[in-house]
């Protein structure tokens, strides 16, 4: 089972007693803050959550599925996350 964006934002709204509308905006905020220092190539450490940052990805050699021709899969950047200590224990 996962959680959506909008079960997140209800739960925002329920938990910190704001309106539906306040905790979809403080959720948008902190999800393009993140997305945003990320661009810039900069971690964003929630300290006892985890950590969010950038790893590079070598350029490798790959194969088409559908003719088999070897093909250059190039070097890119992807976002990753790290957990906290305290993340990783209350999930034991």
């Amino acid at each position: 089972m996962s959680v959506t964006k909008k079960e997140l934002i209800e739960l925002v709204s329920k938990k910190a007693n704001l309106t539906n509308k306040a905790s979809k905006e403080a959720v948008k905020v902190f999800l393009n803050a993140i997305r945003d220092s990320l661009k810039r190539g900069e971690k964003v450490v929630l300290t006892g959550f985890g950590t969010f940052s950038l790893r590079t990805r070598k350029s490798r050699k790959g194969r088409n599925p559908k003719t088999g021709e070897t093909i250059t899969i190039a070097a890119r950047k992807a976002p990753g996350f790290t957990p906290g200590k305290s993340l990783k224990r209350s999930v034991k």
